[in-house]
């Protein structure tokens, strides 16, 4: 069994993460070694370093809750992985035991925490629940989107906005959910995708993956040219990806009157709120 491991820590809150040698602990019932390939940095991941999403009562800790990786050794009552094979770590609990934490050592024998997934390390215990098998062939690297931004970004349009051909999408935020939202909306056949960011190259990408319309909100008013381009009747479905409170609301906004779906996926800094007219 692979013995230590290097790890990124964060030992406090708004200070950058510390690089450590940890000592890994026997495996329990339910529990995965992986040897992680790729790992993905989710926004939310960056809150949590900024201290935006309050207290953090865990500290030190490691983090990263998407990646992909080789199993190196399971524990006792896993029965979803065995050595060998080629997986992807999400935080997405799906089938298998649920082993909500786990504990590192330094060694200075002093503790650090951990949760079900961890992927800014070279080795984690991984919860089996975490952990979706995949074929060999798939590139680890494009694998690791599988963790977070590919089921969030495609699953808001395939199963919470259950988007159908002919139906308008707005998405907020060009990161890895909204690059996956727009795909998803390609996919299902949207007459009309927009894309809103507020970076030249990300609404490129966009357009080059499907979207129909692209907006620098950095250069004209978002609202006002979802408007345009839907002859004032506001888009089907508008998808919040940024993360912004003023996007949010603009999201909101854009949506059609009596029937438009906003969803947000964004995440805002513990206790920031967003405004909305109660007429809506």
């Amino acid at each position: 069994m692979i013995r230590t491991t290097k790890a990124a820590i964060l030992t406090q809150i708004n200070q950058p993460l510390e690089i450590d040698e940890l000592i890994i602990p026997d495996l329990k019932r339910g529990q995965v070694l992986v040897k992680i390939a790729y790992s993905g940095l989710c926004h939310s991941q960056l809150n949590e370093i900024r201290g935006l999403k309050g207290e953090d009562k865990f500290l030190p800790h490691t983090l990263g809750h998407e990646g992909s990786g080789i199993v190196i050794e399971v524990g006792p009552g896993v029965q979803k992985v065995q050595a060998g094979d080629h997986v992807v770590l999400t935080w997405i609990k799906g089938k298998g035991i649920d082993v909500p934490a786990t504990q590192y050592h330094r060694h200075d024998g002093s503790v650090v925490n951990s949760g079900a997934i961890s992927t800014f390390m070279e080795y984690s215990i991984i919860s089996e629940n975490r952990l979706v098998p995949i074929p060999k062939e798939m590139p680890l690297k494009e694998a690791a989107l599988l963790g977070c931004a590919i089921p969030t970004g495609a699953g808001i349009v395939l199963n919470t906005a259950r988007v159908q051909p002919g139906n308008s999408v707005a998405v907020f935020g060009i990161g890895g959910i909204g690059l996956s939202a727009i795909l998803a909306a390609k996919m299902r056949g949207s007459a009309i995708i927009i894309a809103v960011d507020i970076r030249e190259q990300k609404l490129i990408q966009a357009k080059e993956i499907g979207a129909t319309h692209i907006i620098n909100a950095s250069c004209q008013d978002a609202l006002d040219a979802i408007q345009t381009i839907m002859d004032g009747q506001g888009v089907d479905f508008a998808i919040e990806a940024a993360g912004n409170r003023k996007t949010m609301e603009t999201a909101y906004k854009s949506v059609k009157d009596k029937g438009g779906l906003c969803i947000l996926a964004g995440n805002l800094p513990k206790g920031e709120q967003i405004s909305i007219d109660p007429f809506d």
